[in-house]
């Protein structure tokens, strides 16, 4: 650790008690902020702890959906976003006039959709589900129900393949999960015969076929934590390794390679503006601060509690 990088870390946590502050952080997130975070989750970890949480300021160390629905959940609490440009290529994939007018086209339908997706598209929502949860929620609707699933391609057809429905599923795609490649991943699993492979349901279908064990990031690590391999293939977000390692340090975790030949690992350019500099920055200036329009709020908020209630 360098001096200004000490620095950093005196002035963050001496800003956090004397604004009694909360710092949360994704599993995707640099070493380096999951280091100092209060908190470390998936996106239903994350909601769930901000809508408990008696802070007064939440620093949200994520992409901006996530800044969304915490402010959502805490409409008292001022929400920040290290860097605002911290967008998400999955919920951009996922246009809020045009969801709605694909609603409006399929009537009678329950609307499904990720929590990878803006206040807007959830304000046109039934339930929130998150990759943790999604398989539960929808095994707790009638088998003849019909859904729509938006927007995550990949993670619809992994739900439709296990609980054998037949959702509609909207086109949209994470452009992280979306380029792994499996000839890659199987030359590294060829070189590595004794480790085993851990996919994000948001990875195209072959990837899922391949692998030991489906899940979302807060799945694949507790399957690591309990399984007695010591060597795993990672196909998600490089970001997943640092808690990997910190919770598992007996064993040995692989990036999955990306199609890109200059790229080593997957590594989410959003996720990855966040930095120290700038959450001390928020800290200390109190922006860039969240806001969702009331009106959307007001909307988006039913669905989202509707799934922390069937996730209990």
């Amino acid at each position: 650790m360098n001096q200004r990088e000490s620095e950093l870390r005196d002035e963050i946590s001496r800003l956090k008690k004397q604004k009694n502050a909360l710092i949360m952080a994704h599993y995707y997130q640099r070493d380096e902020i999951q280091e100092i975070a209060d908190f470390i989750g998936d996106s239903l970890a994350l909601a769930q702890q901000a809508a408990k949480t008696d802070a007064d300021i939440i620093v949200m160390c994520g992409v901006h959906f996530m800044g969304e629905t915490a402010k959502i959940l805490c409409p008292d609490k001022k929400v920040l976003v290290p860097d605002l440009k911290a967008g998400c290529s999955l919920a951009d994939s996922c246009d809020p006039h045009e969801f709605a007018d694909f609603v409006k086209d399929h009537p009678g339908y329950t609307v499904i959709s990720y929590v990878n997706t803006s206040a807007a598209v959830k304000a046109h929502t039934d339930i929130v589900v998150t990759s943790g949860n999604a398989r539960k929620i929808v095994d707790s609707l009638p088998a003849d129900e019909k859904i729509i699933f938006g927007p995550d391609r990949n993670l619809g057809g992994y739900i439709n393949a296990v609980t054998g429905r037949r959702m509609l599923l909207w086109n949209g795609a994470c452009h992280v999960h979306d380029r792994f490649s499996i000839e890659k991943i199987e030359e590294m699993k060829r070189q590595h015969p004794g480790a085993k492979i851990l996919v994000h349901p948001e990875c195209r279908r072959p990837l899922q076929l391949i692998a030991d064990k489906v899940g979302s990031t807060a799945a694949l690590l507790d399957y690591a934590r309990h399984d007695d391999a010591k060597e795993y293939i990672v196909v998600t977000e490089s970001g997943i390794l640092f808690e990997m390692r910190r919770k598992c340090p007996d064993k040995t975790f692989l990036a999955a390679p990306a199609d890109d030949a200059e790229c080593q690992c997957n590594n989410c350019e959003y996720m990855k503006l966040n930095t120290l500099e700038k959450v001390a920055a928020a800290l200390r200036n109190e922006q860039p601060e969240i806001t969702v329009d009331p009106e959307i709020a007001v909307k988006a908020i039913k669905p989202i509690k509707r799934m922390l209630e069937l996730s209990k």
